[in-house]
């Protein structure tokens, strides 16, 4: 078995990054990715963690070799299981290979939280475990150290391409929030303008009763 381990940082705060990550594919980096479909999405009783189960295919050239080894295709497919779970402000992602799992089993786990420090940057740690089955004798190893070397280049592709994608919803996020405090603030300004309108109408109302009635108020608080 090999063990496949990175960590690294981006500069976005956890909210946005877990909220870009349901965007994360396609890019112009992670080609490999081809296709990602949702199969099931679950919200705790509480709403407080959010469950999403989901097929993701990858497509990305293999050398020779490991198609004669292996016998498998170019195209592969991924179960992932994640959860959000906004008590603990984390989303942990897992995953394990449904192509040629009788032969190789690569079992993935990626979680994603708040920097202790910075909680303007979100933290990345992966973890792959990789082990090929014995009765590829010698092959063994070598299957597994080109995996290890693939999810190395996949992981650097995985953070250039997210990179991107955090980039272009930041601003987006910027403006819809921005929209919303225009929103808010024009919704405030509307409320305190007819409040203020209602309040002034309420006192002519009060003046014209209060004048055209004047002697009968003025009879009425003189009764003993």
């Amino acid at each position: 078995m090999r063990l496949f381990q990175n960590t690294c940082e981006f500069a976005y705060p956890w909210d946005q990054v877990t909220a870009a990550n349901w965007n994360k594919y396609p890019n112009e980096v992670s080609t490999h990715v081809v296709a990602v479909d949702v199969l099931r999405r679950e919200l705790s009783a509480s709403g407080r963690q959010l469950v999403t189960e989901r097929l993701i295919t990858v497509k990305q050239s293999v050398p020779r070799w490991v198609l004669l080894v292996v016998g498998a295709s170019k195209q592969s497919y991924v179960r992932e299981v994640s959860t959000v779970d906004l008590d603990t402000r984390t989303l942990t992602m897992r995953s394990c290979n449904l192509t040629f799992w009788n032969i190789m089993k690569v079992y993935e786990t990626v979680k994603y939280m708040p920097d202790a420090v910075n909680p303007d940057k979100t933290v990345f740690k992966q973890e792959a475990q990789i082990s090929v089955c014995g009765t590829l004798g010698r092959f063994c190893n070598k299957v597994e150290e080109w995996s290890v070397q693939r999810f190395g280049e996949n992981a650097k592709k995985g953070k250039m391409g997210f990179d991107l994608v955090l980039k272009v919803f930041n601003e987006h996020w910027n403006q819809i929030n921005s929209d919303i405090e225009n929103v808010f603030n024009e919704t405030v300004e509307d409320v305190r303008s007819t409040a203020g309108n209602l309040i002034k109408e309420t006192e002519r109302t009060y003046s014209n009763i209060l004048g055209t009635n004047q002697e009968i108020f003025s009879e009425a608080f003189n009764k003993k």
